[in-house]
């Protein structure tokens, strides 16, 4: 491979691992597990996608309890069971020189819905627990969350740190932290969600001090040669709110400080009430937060939002405003993307055996 011949496919390393492109599978949800377990199609979806030449290939959103869950079908990390049913997938995307990784979730104020072919209704399940900051349900038809103690905050800590203990048992090399959304990290970190006045609501260090602390925690798990991402919402995109660009500026400052290496910068989420619709939806929309948190918090960031074209991507690498492309629903549509974006630009990367006969167009 010509490594000078395009930045999109020049390997980056972070601590110990060189990913050998900045293509990332962003973390899609399936709705397609049993209990938190994963099956055979998470083999197949994840799979493809490295076998498809992203150098990270992240799996969907995986609860941390079952109450972290957005419906009863999303996957988890919380039991040994769902550890056990990792592994085959880790294992398959290594052989094919990807880099697993999971991002570790809690829904908050937005679990206990159905799954979104079925419109995504309220389910009262008897023992399903949702939970958040403040007792403020995230829109009508959504179940009214009890606020969190702070001894059930203390147990949520724990519970991040176990399933990031059951993700490195699984194979996962990187973790990322999904503190974005509107979920639960997120629901602390906005004023619009968060009310309290302890410790934990107030000020943005109030607010960002659950997150902060389960950083610190899942840091001082993991080997200090793995990775570790957070994926924030950059911006609640609510004219009354102060969780903005800047308020996610200085957190991703602390992120960083606290051995955060990447911020996976995303936006919006919290409320149905955000004026995303008032923002032009162009390629590439979100760009302008991984660019500033990049070069003002002097910290890796990843790009993400409708970013499709080769060379657009090339250009936000290129710009230096950011250092990956994260990349979602395009590898839905085209898992071998990467391979076709190597042809696009110009770079000689390596094809699966099995598929060489179509590398060149003869």
């Amino acid at each position: 491979m010509n490594k000078e011949s395009s930045k999109l496919f020049t390997p980056l390393n972070i601590r110990s691992l060189e990913f050998k492109n900045r293509i990332f599978v962003s973390p899609m949800c399936q709705y397609s597990a049993n209990d938190g377990v994963p099956n055979n199609w998470h083999t197949v979806h994840l799979g493809t996608r490295a076998v498809g030449g992203a150098s990270l290939v992240m799996a969907e959103a995986s609860a941390i309890i079952p109450e972290g869950r957005i419906t009863p079908h999303d996957a988890g990390i919380w039991n040994k069971e769902q550890v056990e049913n990792w592994k085959p997938v880790t294992e398959f995307i290594k052989e094919y020189d990807s880099i697993p990784s999971i991002q570790l979730a809690h829904a908050g104020r937005k679990a206990s819905r159905d799954v979104p072919w079925r419109n995504g209704i309220r389910l009262d399940i008897d023992n399903w627990k949702v939970s958040a900051p403040s007792s403020i349900a995230f829109n009508e038809g959504y179940i009214q969350p009890a606020s969190l103690s702070v001894d059930e905050i203390d147990t949520l800590i724990f519970n991040w740190v176990k399933a990031a203990e059951n993700a490195l048992e699984a194979g996962f090399q990187v973790i990322e932290l999904h503190f974005a959304h509107g979920y639960l990290v997120h629901s602390f970190l906005s004023p619009i969600s968060n009310l309290r006045d302890d410790d934990f609501g107030g000020s943005l260090e109030n607010r960002a001090r659950f997150g902060l602390e389960i950083v610190r925690a899942v840091r001082q798990t993991i080997p200090n040669d793995l990775p570790l991402f957070v994926r924030i919402s950059a911006s609640d995109w609510l004219p009354e709110s102060s969780w903005n660009i800047q308020e996610s500026l200085q957190f991703s400052i602390w992120l960083k400080e606290n051995g955060v290496d990447l911020i996976d910068c995303s936006s919006g989420g919290l409320s149905p009430n955000q004026t995303l619709s008032s923002v032009e939806l162009v390629p590439g929309y979100q760009v302008e937060f991984a660019e500033t948190i990049k070069n003002e918090a002097e910290v890796l960031t990843g790009a993400v939002g409708l970013i499709t074209d080769p060379e657009h991507a090339e250009s936000i690498l290129v710009e230096n405003k950011a250092d990956a492309i994260f990349i979602g629903r395009e590898l839905l549509r085209n898992p071998y993307w990467p391979l076709s974006a190597a042809m696009a630009l110009g770079d000689d990367v390596t094809w699966p055996d099995q598929y060489l006969r179509s590398k060149l167009r003869t």
